[in-house]
């Protein structure tokens, strides 16, 4: 175990270490995607070095000479094993992971290959855990580094058609539970997003479903915001979702069939269906 005296480069706020965005490395999956854009923009704005990571090239080619200097470009498949256990060494240093790629996995289970299953087990959840397992222990070495997950609302609360979803992202959040404390004392801080519905871009704005005029979205930046204050902060757990959401997930924790009986009165089963067969193709 590190001696937790030996860090000058992390401040303590609260119980969790604080890293400093400028000068840091930071690689971002799913940076081909709006909310992963967005957290690049942000996190490079902050002084960050990005290394932005996704499936495609064109997407990632075009973002690096957007933001200019300080980007680096790894191009890599999450559902793919071998590039999964490649990518930290292409990488090199890494101070910050945001771990933010995801399958949408909408719809009943039934309508799932299983191959679509493997998909959405391997991107969500198992790519976040490896890349955490392989990226952990250099940060420690060091005494310095974050790792941020980005889950959903869905990963506190499961409502109709959340099924495989849920399980990822549910998953994800006991990940990080447990491997914050974990790295608590050797300088390393985890924390994980909670977006809700997110507007503009994303899988759900894909999916092209308009929401109920009751629900509210947030932005892919307002995540990005997350993130950093998250990063700043050294905060656990942080929402990016309007109070009705959150709320929502707060009554699931305490009385999770009260929760589904409200969504079967609001319609939710005809709103999951409709993302579902929005989602099918990205799979």
């Amino acid at each position: 175990m590190l001696d937790p005296g030996n860090r000058p480069d992390t401040v303590a706020r609260g119980s969790l270490p604080v890293v400093d965005l400028a000068g840091s490395r930071a690689l971002i999956t799913g940076a081909t995607g709006g909310i992963g854009i967005a957290i690049a923009r942000r996190l490079h704005g902050a002084g960050a070095t990005v290394l932005i990571s996704g499936r495609k090239a064109e997407v990632l080619d075009g973002l690096a000479g957007a933001l200019g200097e300080r980007v680096e470009v790894l191009v890599a498949d999450l559902a793919d094993r071998e590039q999964v256990a490649a990518l930290p060494g292409r990488a090199g240093k890494v101070d910050v992971l945001v771990a933010n790629a995801a399958l949408p996995a909408s719809g009943q289970i039934a309508a799932f290959e299983p191959d679509e299953i493997d998909r959405a087990l391997d991107v969500n959840l198992r790519a976040p855990i490896m890349l955490a397992r392989d990226l952990a222990p250099a940060m420690a070495e060091r005494g310095y580094g974050h790792l941020v997950f980005v889950s959903s609302m869905s990963g506190k609360a499961a409502s109709p058609g959340s099924a495989l979803y849920s399980a990822t992202k549910f998953g994800l959040r006991g990940f990080a539970q447990g491997l914050s404390e974990d790295l608590h004392s050797v300088g390393v801080g985890v924390s994980t997003v909670f977006p809700g519905f997110i507007s503009d871009a994303g899988m759900f704005h894909d999916s092209g479903v308009k929401l109920p005029r009751y629900i509210a979205t947030r932005t892919p930046d307002q995540v990005a915001k997350g993130v950093v204050k998250a990063i700043e902060s050294g905060k656990l757990e942080l929402d990016v979702a309007p109070f009705s959401l959150r709320a929502g997930t707060a009554v699931a924790s305490l009385a999770p069939a009260a929760l589904a009986a409200i969504q079967r009165r609001l319609g939710a089963h005809d709103i999951s269906a409709d993302i579902a067969r929005g989602q099918a193709d990205k799979r």
